[in-house]
């Protein structure tokens, strides 16, 4: 069965690959396993911009989303007559004749990635780009157009290397999707650390962080900068402590999203 591996870490966030889904489907007619995608309004390949923290700790990353090409497609179970359908390899296809009025094959999906075409009254969406498949390219456009291989497309078996450890969207929907992501970050605790009568920042100072018996160590860099990075949600407890100074607590800081810390003084001792 075809998946889809997309590495968070690897994309730049370029959107080559939204720009060549929409050249590849826009205004195109790929009856029947597609009609033409709108020039507005839809992106069957869609790169979505994730901002974590706050200036001047802040990072971005990127994640492409597309069909999911699910194992438990809620689309494929709110269609009628088999508008909906899964191909031998996998790909779950609309069928743009059988789809129309449909709209309940759009509203089914968890993810936003089916939608509906207003004008052709239409229900549509990314198609793995069977109809080149069909005709001998090895892979869809959107993988095809990627520069750094942070998408990779092929037979699931082949790519379990990559699976292991990825993640999927939304699990929690019971849709068994098969696109999988690498990498994508956790949130992050980060401050910089500094001595308010030198003015100057401290280098190498000792950073502990503790939650639920868990354990995380290190350093101020030259710019007095820590980060503690990939961290589930959860509560932390931090200490912040080098010769010379009083230790620097701070308790119970929630990471439901990204915690920067800003400036913090130490006192001398």
């Amino acid at each position: 069965m075809k998946a889809f591996v997309i590495d968070v870490a690897k994309c730049s966030g370029c959107y080559n690959c939204q720009l060549a889904c929409k050249d590849e489907h826009a205004g195109n007619d790929w009856t029947p396993y597609a009609k033409p995608q709108p020039m507005t309004g839809q992106f069957w390949c869609r790169v979505t911009d994730h901002v974590q923290g706050t200036i001047p700790k802040v990072r971005i990353h990127y994640i492409a989303r597309l069909c999911n090409h699910c194992r438990n497609a809620p689309c494929m179970a709110a269609a009628k007559d088999g508008a909906v359908y899964r191909r031998e390899d996998g790909l779950i296809v609309i069928d743009p004749e059988k789809a129309a009025g449909q709209k309940q094959i759009a509203e089914a999906c968890p993810y936003g990635a089916v939608y509906w075409n207003e004008a052709l009254s239409l229900p549509q969406k990314c198609t793995g780009c069977a109809h080149l498949l069909d005709h001998g390219a090895k892979l869809p456009r959107c993988v095809e157009a990627c520069p750094t291989d942070a998408m990779r497309f092929g037979e699931e078996e082949e790519l379990q290397d990559l699976i292991e450890g990825a993640q999927v969207l939304q699990p929690e929907t019971g849709a068994f999707p098969r696109v999988y992501y690498r990498n994508i970050p956790g949130q992050f605790i980060a401050g910089t650390v500094y001595d308010p009568v030198e003015k100057e920042v401290v280098i190498g100072a000792r950073c502990l962080l503790n939650s639920g018996g868990k354990r995380w160590e290190t350093r101020t860099d030259e710019y007095g900068d820590f980060w503690f990075n990939d961290l589930p949600v959860g509560l932390f407890d931090l200490s912040i402590q080098t010769p010379g100074y009083e230790v620097k607590l701070f308790e119970n800081l929630r990471t439901r999203e990204c915690v920067n810390l800003g400036d913090i003084p130490l006192e001398r001792k």
